[in-house]
């Protein structure tokens, strides 16, 4: 299990656009994806579960990722997340 914190970086936060887009790339990974913030877990494959954690930029998350790809995804979350 991989365990990153990233701070989100995105202009306009998380909302519909740039959750699709994270939503994508956590999908391609065969391991699990979940975002953590305020005692929330969320499957970051799940568009309507990402969309309701109403993330902010400028907010820390932490990324957390298990699987045969997890330190593949944990690294490109994180980048995405902090671009």
């Amino acid at each position: 299990m991989i365990e990153k914190k990233a701070v989100i970086g995105l202009e306009s936060g998380l909302e519909e656009r740039p959750i699709a887009v994270l939503v994508q790339k956590a999908s391609k990974f065969d391991c699990s994806v979940y975002l953590v913030s305020d005692n929330k877990k969320v499957n970051a494959k799940s568009i309507m579960g990402m969309m309701g954690m109403g993330l902010r930029s400028g907010e820390s998350v932490m990324i957390v990722t298990q699987g045969v790809d997890e330190v593949e995804a944990a690294d490109e979350i994180t980048a995405y997340l902090e671009a």
